[in-house]
């Protein structure tokens, strides 16, 4: 650590520490209870000041006054906590610099997302709309004993309001603003006898997209999705029982993945339509028949059940049961060289299904709350990632020359030739010989001009991986008084895991010429030249292997599996321990200073990658868990009547078998990257001096590099050093209502957006299959300004609001690299410019 971090961590926390002694030697005895936070991190009610993690917890008030209805606004407002959202399939979550977006079927999240306390972690099931809610959690830290075996780092918790027997009520609300921007919701709850109720809560989010379709047709990064959720409450004696149902659509358009080292053209004539700038219009296609002519895009459907029932024996113990399937499945077309020219297309179709049930004894007598539990999870899904290239523009590119060489007279590099050019097949063969020159070999112009007129305009592949994992745990968590003011606590998990990982692979209509052909540059003479000379050959491309012509199918992405499509298959049986130790001083009932220790564990990962020759068997890698030390020292209090709540927590992770991606030609692989570790501060502020006015400020600072390998130095990705947040909410009555005023800032640091940090040096050949030497895969920091003004009646009843987000509308990116990075085309996509637009709202009914 520098000097600097060490005296700002220092005085911060020397800062909580004095508003301690504040908080006890306070003479204002009198409780307001009315700004209490009373959160579940600990599996029971608590005052949030009684919590010893780093917590926030954003209440259905401050989420709609805010306007916080999607994860990525969300996160803004939580330090240490970043959600990057590309479409709703395709989001991220990154906890204190540790990032759970991988969408492989095999990969195990790092930061578990729930719902009513059941995972919901698989990131492509994972993005979900904030509607009706009753608060949200975001818990710090190691939380496995918590929270379950995917909360390496931290666990969100996202409450939803359930069916309430003792109100009758309903809700609705709409919005309209720029770029068509709809947004609608309902919601009635109704009791039913004395005892049990059922609610009903939905909403339509649409919205045109922010970056233009160059091309014509739907605008990219739109919104389109509808939600429902219904709720059943019932209750008898000690026993409470809730059943909600959730389902999802999302049918945005498409992800704008521009290049911004290629100008967009027009693909019939070469013309210039647009610029290289990376928050202006894209001009993106896809191959012709590629996934039967789907337009480029999502249509993602996610559903699912839960039933929460809790039993309590007695005034001690109490039962609680959860039980929850879920479903979903998700297909996303993108462009994924961002470029107009079908150089490559690539989809995504994703699909899982999961079962959870868990049991937790519980007891609370006097100083002592513990629980012990089990828990049975069942996963199985599957991800299929088809691609199709034009092996005619993959060879250009590869040689630097997709602009047309030279032929086309005053044409830059920059700007694509038109898609017709590719047709000369005396151009791919001079680029053929030129790649081959590159290896120190003369290819003969006879060969080359066979091999280019086999080059295929359409060469289609895919790779399917999928996983079955059954999981077992057992847990319990106890916490201690020992004394009026002195508290320790302790929790432990173990998890078993069986696992089981299948891979296949295919070219779905022939062999790849461009594959065969750089696969024969690796080869030594007479071996080059026989598979040269056989690639020459008229139809090539299907013509079927034989010992008349021994040429294998070749990929080009990635090589078939045994007989062009065999399903290979791995098992492996693991377990391991995650634990937590806690203690917890209390100066006055309205502070605490607590420390922790605890051990993350992201379970063994059984990874697969595809065969290094035609044919070949699948490479399966058993990569040990990743484990993470963290160590923690924290304050919270409440004083001046309970109207001012502050809480800062400075920390320090150490992780070994850190998990990384790293690029070995087109294909991303997960891999160990040794050692790695991170610390920093975390503070927030909260005050409610009345109900007129209330004021929140975060900031975070989180120091997260890697310490071992090649990327020794590194920052992780995703994750800026610095982070800060600032709102208020001002109510003024004014005639027989009052007016509010919301406004809030939010500000990030530099961020990178692969672990790689872009460096030169870790993108050049073998590793890539074209050198990226330009540092630009990043965002600077920057502020995003939002503001809500309104006005309501006296009783709330309803209210017309006038809303903007992005007020000064700062362009920025909200990621950079993707799937174009296999063929050294970076692409971009930019974050969301000003929103703005107007609201009206309503209530009616309360307590029966």
């Amino acid at each position: 650590m520098t000097f600097r971090t060490v005296a700002l961590a220092t005085a911060s926390f020397s800062a909580m520490i004095a508003v301690q002694a504040q908080a006890q030697n306070a003479s204002a005895q009198t409780d307001n209870t009315q700004n209490d936070i009373i959160v579940t991190a600990q599996l029971r009610e608590q005052d949030a000041i009684e919590v010893p993690i780093t917590l926030t917890t954003l209440s259905s008030e401050e989420l709609e006054r805010f306007g916080l209805n999607e994860l990525d606004k969300l996160s803004r407002f939580v330090p240490g906590f970043v959600v990057q959202n590309q479409s709703p399939n395709n989001p991220g979550f990154v906890m204190r610099g540790i990032t759970s977006d991988s969408g492989t079927a095999t990969a195990e999240p790092r930061v578990s997302v729930y719902q009513d306390g059941i995972s919901i972690s698989k990131s492509r099931g994972s993005y979900v709309e904030l509607f009706d809610m009753e608060r949200v959690e975001i818990a710090k830290g190691p939380q496995s004993t918590l929270y379950g075996r995917g909360a390496l780092i931290g666990a969100v918790n996202l409450i939803q309001n359930k069916a309430n027997p003792n109100k009758r009520e309903g809700a609705a609300s709409f919005s309209y603003g720029n770029y068509n921007a709809i947004t609608s919701e309902a919601m009635v709850n109704l009791p039913i006898g004395e005892a049990s109720a059922i609610r009903v809560a939905g909403r339509l989010r649409t919205r045109d997209g922010y970056t233009e379709n160059l091309l014509g047709g739907e605008d990219f990064n739109s919104a389109d999705t509808r939600a429902i959720r219904g709720a059943f409450h019932t209750e008898t004696g000690g026993l409470t029982f809730d059943l909600i149902g959730n389902y999802q659509k999302d049918r945005p358009a498409g992800t704008a993945f521009k290049s911004i080292a290629f100008t967009p053209t027009d693909p019939v004539t070469g013309a210039v339509v647009g610029t290289r700038g990376r928050n202006s219009g894209a001009a993106l296609s896809t191959g012709a028949r590629f996934e039967d002519d789907k337009a480029l895009g999502l249509n993602r459907k996610v559903w699912g059940v839960t039933g929460l029932a809790k039993w309590e024996l007695n005034d001690r113990v109490a039962l609680t049961s959860n039980t929850a399937y879920r479903k979903f499945n998700a297909l996303e077309i993108f462009d994924a060289d961002g470029i107009s020219l079908p150089l490559l297309s690539a989809a995504e179709d994703a699909r899982g299904k999961q079962f959870t049930q868990e049991l937790r004894l519980s007891y609370s007598d006097g100083p002592i709350n513990a629980f012990v539990g089990a828990s049975y999870f069942y996963e199985n899904g599957s991800q299929r990632t088809p691609s199709q290239f034009d092996e005619r523009m993959a060879l250009a590119r590869f040689a630097g020359a997709l602009h047309g060489g030279g032929l086309i007279p005053g044409r830059p590099a920059t700007d694509p030739a038109p898609a017709a050019f590719f047709d000369n097949s005396a151009f791919t063969a001079a680029l053929l010989q030129g790649v081959a020159g590159s290896y120190g070999y003369a290819l003969d112009p006879v060969v080359a001009n066979g091999i280019a007129a086999n080059l295929k305009s359409s060469h289609l592949e895919t790779a399917t991986n999928a996983s079955r994992t059954r999981a077992y745990d057992i847990f319990g968590d106890i916490s201690i008084a020992l004394s009026d003011q002195f508290e320790i606590g302790a929790g432990l998990r173990y998890t078993h895991d069986d696992k089981r990982t299948r891979y296949s692979s295919q070219s779905l209509n022939g062999r790849s010429i461009l594959g065969g052909f750089l696969g024969a540059m690796g080869l030594a003479s007479p071996q080059r030249e026989q598979l040269l000379g056989g690639l020459a050959v008229p139809g090539a491309a299907n013509i079927p292997p034989s010992l008349a012509y021994p040429v294998p199918i070749f990929g080009l992405a990635q090589q078939p599996t045994n007989n062009n499509g065999d399903v290979d298959e791995a098992e492996l049986s693991s377990g391991g321990f995650s634990w937590r130790l806690t203690a917890r001083y209390m100066p006055s009932d309205d502070s605490s200073i607590y420390a922790t220790y605890s051990r993350g564990r992201r379970p063994e990962l059984l990874s697969v990658r595809g065969p290094a020759v035609p044919f070949g068997d699948s490479i399966f890698a058993v990569l040990p868990a990743e484990t993470v030390d963290s160590y923690e020292i924290g304050a919270k209090t409440a004083f001046a009547n309970r109207t001012i709540f502050v809480d800062g927590a400075i920390f320090y992770y150490q992780y070994d078998n850190f998990q990384t991606v790293i690029q070995d030609g087109t294909q991303f692989i997960t891999t160990n990257a040794g050692k790695a570790s991170s610390y920093g501060f975390e503070g927030q502020v909260r005050w409610v001096p009345s109900d007129m006015f209330s004021l929140f400020a975060t900031y975070g600072y989180n120091h997260g590099r890697f310490k071992t390998g090649v990327r020794d130095g590194n920052h992780f990705r995703l994750n800026p050093d610095h982070s800060a947040a600032i709102g208020a909410i001002l109510s003024v009555p004014a005639g027989k209502g009052r007016f509010s005023f919301s406004p809030s800032l939010s500000v990030q640091s530099k961020i990178f957006f692969d672990d790689d940090n872009d460096r030169s040096d870790l993108q050049q050949p073998p590793a890539a299959l074209v050198a990226d030497n330009i540092v630009d895969e990043l965002q600077s920091g920057y502020a995003l300004l939002n503001a809500r003004l309104g006005y309501e009646d006296a009783d709330g009843q309803w209210r017309v609001e006038f809303f903007a987000d992005n007020i000064l509308n700062k362009k920025y990116i909200m990621d950079a690299g993707n799937t174009g990075d296999g063929i050294g085309m970076p692409t971009f996509i930019a974050g969301t410019p000003r929103l703005y637009g107007v609201s009206a709202s309503f209530r009616f009914g309360g307590a029966r």
